[in-house]
């Protein structure tokens, strides 16, 4: 997994802090290491399900987390799993703009997690 530094785009990075800085969005980040729904991160974050759909929103939008698919839910509807992008971020703020460091998730990961989670 390579680190990716992204660039001081000022909107790029008011994004991503507005994501991170909203209520809830480190404990969905935090969660989504395997696929999840909107409803099971509702239930087990006890956050409100609009707000959870607003913060999976902000946090798709900034790149954090993406939809991954759509799995059966327990009442038999088709509905969009999430998980996130990224391992680790850091935030330099020394420089005139912030610095932003991400080390993504790679493929391999996510398949020996989804493995896990099957046992």
């Amino acid at each position: 997994m390579a680190a990716t530094k992204l660039g001081t785009d000022e909107t790029d990075s008011h994004v991503l802090l507005s994501a991170l800085g909203s209520k809830y969005s480190v404990e969905i980040l935090h969660a989504t290491q395997s696929p999840t729904s909107a409803q099971k991160l509702s239930d087990e974050l006890d956050v409100p399900i609009a707000t959870c759909y607003r913060r999976i929103e902000e946090l798709v939008d900034a790149g954090l987390l993406e939809c991954e698919g759509r799995k059966l839910s327990e009442e038999g509807r088709r509905t969009n799993v999430y998980r996130r992008t990224l391992d680790e971020l850091s935030i330099d703020l020394t420089p005139d703009a912030p610095t932003i460091t991400r080390e993504e998730r790679s493929e391999a990961k996510n398949h020996i997690q989804d493995q896990i989670d099957r046992e």
